[in-house]
């Protein structure tokens, strides 16, 4: 009997650790996070495909197997290294009331980019601006979000969404998986337009990452770099097949 007792304590301590305390602004912002958040979302998404249709065509990604290598090279030699670094960062200059810092970075991720991928991104990031400018809460991110008002700061997708994450007191893990899910889903889901994968393999595919995000290494390097080993060799390999920006 005390030996149910003290696992039914356990569980009611784990439960209380993950319950949010919400009041109706923070859950209409909350709602509107996820609603943006979305891949579906109709005033603006965009995912770069990082050589997924060279890789194809290539038949380097030929089944659900090699798809699944792809994404978690994708996570590995891209995301790890450049998209996580920033929002580690966006998240550590706002919790130390950096503004300029956040603003310099919102600038920055734009020279890492290419012209078309840095075009969208600016583009949907400022119109996340617009739908969600009016239901922040922290001075900080208030702050920041004058800057892009003001045209001082570019209003990249990712920075936007980071600092809007931050407003939400999302923790910074939680929104990187949130992030990274939203993107292999939607990357995944061109390849059912470009190959024969079967969409229910995809599906039970994508399911087997939360293992992999849940126990990724948050540590990430300081550095910033864009360089992707994989990416680059098979581009350099099917020059006439260029990288694809999906858009809605």
């Amino acid at each position: 009997m005390k030996l149910i007792l003290l696992k039914q304590q356990d569980i009611s301590k784990q439960m209380v650790k993950h319950i949010t305390h919400t009041n109706q602004t923070s859950l209409k912002s909350l709602s509107r996070f996820i609603q943006i958040l979305d891949g579906s979302f109709p005033s603006g998404m965009f995912v770069h495909s990082f050589g997924l249709e060279p890789h194809i065509v290539k038949e380097k990604v030929k089944d659900i197997d090699t798809l699944k290598i792809y994404l978690e090279n994708l996570i590995i030699d891209q995301y790890c290294k450049m998209e996580f670094v920033y929002i580690q960062k966006t998240y550590k200059f706002l919790e130390e009331n950096k503004l300029f810092l956040v603003k310099k970075l919102d600038n920055e991720i734009s020279s890492y980019l290419t012209y078309e991928y840095a075009k969208a991104s600016k583009n949907i990031g400022h119109n996340y601006y617009v739908q969600i400018k009016d239901t922040l809460d922290k001075t900080k991110v208030k702050e920041y979000f004058s800057f892009i008002k003001d045209e001082k700061a570019d209003a990249n997708e990712l920075i936007v969404l980071a600092a809007y994450a931050y407003d939400l007191d999302i923790d910074i893990k939680d929104f990187i998986v949130m992030w990274t899910k939203k993107n292999l889903i939607n990357i995944a889901a061109t390849s059912i337009k470009i190959s024969r994968i079967k969409p229910s393999d995809i599906q039970k595919m994508l399911f087997k990452f939360d293992d992999l995000l849940e126990n990724m290494d948050f540590n990430f390097d300081e550095k910033i770099t864009n360089f992707n080993p994989l990416f680059e060799e098979v581009i350099f390999e099917h020059k006439t097949l260029e990288p694809k920006m999906f858009v809605t």
